[in-house]
């Protein structure tokens, strides 16, 4: 299985004062894509069963995306063990191919109805397992 991969064209609405995408921004885009990525791997039934929820996130930003620039993310899940799970995403210049932004956020898996923990099943490990990592 390939990371998921989608392309975002920067508005002027992304833009800080300084005219590059604001940080707020790629964390939007970080929550997003993840979203988009278990959504689009996983059934409706495995959705009513469980909630993630960020623990963590750990950005490194690399430099500066402006108005126009299109960027491609990328995502996959780097390890998980127990309730926990470490995604990646990495945002390029799809231009360049220049690395902007490197996260790690860790997620952790809880039942919906007791906000506990929970050990991720064989199940959804199975959807995200082997995944081609992008080395940056």
């Amino acid at each position: 299985m390939e990371a998921f991969q989608k392309k975002i064209l920067v508005t002027n609405e992304d833009l800080d004062e300084l005219k590059h995408v604001n940080n707020v921004r790629y964390v939007q885009w970080i929550q997003d894509i993840s979203k988009e990525h278990w959504d689009k791997l996983t059934t409706a039934a495995i959705q009513e069963k469980v909630i993630w929820v960020v623990l963590n996130h750990n950005i490194d930003y690399k430099s500066a995306a402006v108005l126009g620039d299109e960027i491609l993310l990328k995502t996959y899940i780097e390890s998980s063990k127990g309730a926990l799970s470490i995604r990646v995403v990495e945002m390029f210049n799809n231009q360049t191919q220049e690395l902007l932004v490197k996260s790690k956020t860790k997620w952790c898996l809880l039942n919906p109805d007791t906000l506990k923990p929970i050990r991720i099943s064989e199940e959804i490990r199975s959807l995200f397992i082997n995944v081609t990592k992008y080395p940056s």
